[in-house]
């Protein structure tokens, strides 16, 4: 249940990564996300910071504008935590996985 969220493309930039997606997540004033600061946010940016935290404990900054997920690791990127970091982005919506 629930839909796949298409990437369009990722982009590496040093410590950050910029996911853009073919649906929006937000309006047009975006929300960003340290650890620790999502909790008691019930929004779709909030919950989406949260389970990008959870799965890389080097991402420290999450900011969703409209379609475009932008994602700060310290460190860096390797090719797999920016590829596990899309995967989160793109399973968001999905409840339950074949």
């Amino acid at each position: 249940m629930g839909q796949t969220i298409e990437i369009h493309h990722t982009r590496r930039i040093g410590d950050v990564l910029v996911i853009d997606t073919d649906r929006s997540l937000t309006g047009q004033d975006g929300e960003a996300y340290s650890p620790g600061y999502t909790t008691g946010s019930a929004t779709f940016p909030a919950r989406l910071a949260e389970r990008l935290f959870e799965a890389d404990g080097a991402i420290d900054r999450v900011h969703v504008m409209s379609n475009a997920v932008t994602i700060r690791r310290t460190g860096g990127w390797t090719e797999g935590a920016a590829q596990a970091a899309a995967e989160t982005v793109a399973d968001f919506f999905v409840f339950y996985h074949d």
